[in-house]
């Protein structure tokens, strides 16, 4: 199935919002996570593909030692304007680029990266192949993928509480994107069409997922990701989409800081 190209969009406001209040919420936990898988590897040249506002390039730049050359890349030259403008505690080469059409030589990195931007691919087996041509022989391809939404609590109350106020045509971004690319059969497959060997590592790792406040993680959900795109196609006021996003999580996890379940798998392919 294609992807809408507004499920590809982060412009405007929302690289801003994206890093202020979705990375610190859901994120970071996986960051460093997959900065220390990296690191374990001892690299000596990383691509990251996917790289957003950078929250796994910050990671892997304290993970990786000072001699590792770290390159991060994104389709969406907005995000890494808000990466670069954030910077990383070491040098970092930011590239706008297509995972699909990779800029780079046959086998030049020892390691690919992407943390939750495998199902944003159009063509995920194309994407694959292309960071299976660009790994030295024994190099690792290393990505992560949102699970399914019943186990992130938040996505799943903030999509139900939309599909409410949206009864005739409820907004599902979070459902066919970031939590549409779980089956570990669909994925394997990919990888296997891309070139990859049989039985890549596959883990399923649960976090914790915490903001400041109900409002706050509404507010991250409806403003900060290409959700905002629907609300906005169906003539839909922000306010009042996180404003009911808000309630339902209140009346979920509370109305102080609140703290729900995340989940992912973490995909480990050799070339």
């Amino acid at each position: 199935m294609a992807i809408p190209a507004s499920d590809i969009q982060f412009a405007g406001s929302i690289p801003a919002l994206y890093d202020e209040y979705l990375v610190p919420m859901i994120f970071e936990p996986y960051a460093a996570e997959l900065a220390a898988r990296v690191a374990a590897l001892a690299p000596s040249r990383v691509l990251e593909t996917a790289a957003g506002t950078g929250v796994v390039t910050r990671a892997m730049a304290r993970a990786l030692p000072a001699g590792a050359e770290l390159i991060a890349t994104d389709l969406n030259q907005p995000m890494l304007d808000r990466a670069a403008a954030t910077g990383t505690p070491r040098p970092v080469h930011w590239q706008q680029a297509d995972a699909m059409q990779l800029p780079f030589e046959d086998a030049s990195f020892d390691v690919v990266v992407c943390q939750f931007g495998a199902m944003f691919f159009p063509d995920r087996a194309a994407a694959y192949a292309q960071a299976r041509r660009v790994l030295r022989p024994g190099g690792v391809f290393l990505f992560d993928v949102w699970d399914r939404i019943e186990d992130n609590e938040f996505a799943d109350v903030a999509t139900q509480a939309l599909a409410e106020l949206f009864p005739s045509d409820p907004p599902r971004f979070l459902v066919r994107v970031p939590h549409g690319y779980h089956d570990r059969q669909v994925i394997e497959r990919d990888l296997a069409n891309a070139g990859f060997a049989a039985n890549p590592g596959f883990e399923t790792v649960a976090a914790r997922s915490r903001a400041a406040s109900a409002h706050a993680a509404a507010f991250a959900y409806c403003e900060g990701t290409p959700l905002r795109n629907e609300i906005e196609a169906r003539s839909g006021s922000f306010a009042e989409a996180t404003a009911v996003c808000e309630a339902a999580i209140a009346r979920r996890f509370g109305t102080g800081p609140v703290d729900s379940k995340i989940q992912a798998h973490i995909v480990t392919a050799r070339r």
